[in-house]
C-alpha cells in the first residue's frame, strides 16, 4: 500500500487548505486513516483521524472545531480541510492508515501504512 499526501503550500494566518492523500490500493477504503504532524524540533503529534465508513472522527483538541477530516472511498482518498490556520499549524502533515489501530487512534504507532508528508507553512 502506497499513500501519496499533497495540498500542502504557503498561507497567511486565518487562511485555508485542503490536503488530500490517495492511496493505491482498494482494500484502504476499509481502514481508518489519519493525519498527524510533526512540527520543526518536535515530536510527530496526532490530529484527526476517520473509520472506514466517515462516520466516526477523531480530532485532536488543538484543531477541533477548525479542521474537518473526511474521505471518498470511491476514490481511496482521504482529505483535511484545514480552516481558520494559525502560525502554530506550521508542519509537515503525514497521512496514515491502519485496518485496526489497535493502539489508539491517537498513537501513531497503530498505523503500518505512511505517506511522504506535505509542507504546511503558515505565517503571521
Amino acid at each position: 500500500v502506497q499513500l501519496q499526501a499533497s495540498g500542502g503550500g504557503l498561507v497567511q494566518a486565518g487562511g485555508s487548505l485542503r490536503l488530500s492523500c490517495a492511496a493505491s490500493e482498494r482494500t484502504v477504503s476499509d481502514y481508518y486513516m489519519g493525519w498527524f504532524r510533526q512540527a520543526p524540533g518536535k515530536e510527530r503529534e496526532f490530529v484527526a483521524t476517520i473509520n472506514w465508513s466517515g462516520r466516526s472522527t477523531f480530532y485532536a483538541d488543538s484543531v477541533k472545531g477548525r479542521f474537518i477530516i473526511s474521505r471518498d472511498n470511491a476514490k481511496i482518498t482521504v482529505y483535511l480541510q484545514m480552516n481558520n490556520l494559525k502560525p502554530e499549524d506550521t508542519a509537515v502533515y503525514y497521512c496514515a492508515a491502519d485496518r485496526y489501530i489497535s493502539g489508539g487512534y491517537y498513537n501513531s504507532r497503530s498505523y503500518v501504512y505512511w505517506g511522504q508528508g506535505t509542507l504546511v507553512t503558515v505565517s503571521s
